[in-house]
């Protein structure tokens, strides 16, 4: 059993902050997002699941924009721009496959 409020929780981006589960074909990230944060447009070869679990998320997937809400979930394919602001206080769970290496995985 994990208790995800007890992983150790990283600063990967000003304002993001996450804590992470790696497996071996995937990586589970459990974020905690200040007001105001951004999270400038990029791209990666995982593909992306995003779920807001709390407050609310503007994201940009390729050209298309739209605010996220609590139960909202958004899959993001592989090598696809993406990029957000949170325009609450957010916590959101990420599920990326196959597993970040730069996380740590």
């Amino acid at each position: 059993m994990i208790k995800v409020k007890q992983l150790p929780q990283k600063e990967i981006k000003e304002g993001y902050n996450a804590r992470f589960v790696h497996t071996l074909y995937t990586t589970l990230g459990f974020w905690e997002v200040e007001i105001g944060a951004v999270l400038p447009m990029h791209s990666h070869i995982h593909e992306q699941s995003t779920q807001v679990m709390e407050g609310k998320f503007e994201m940009t997937i390729g050209d298309d924009t739209k605010i996220y809400e609590k139960g909202d979930l958004v899959v993001i394919p592989p090598n696809v721009m993406h990029g957000g602001v949170a325009l609450t206080n957010c916590q959101l769970f990420d599920v990326f496959s196959p597993a970040r290496e730069d996380y740590g995985a």
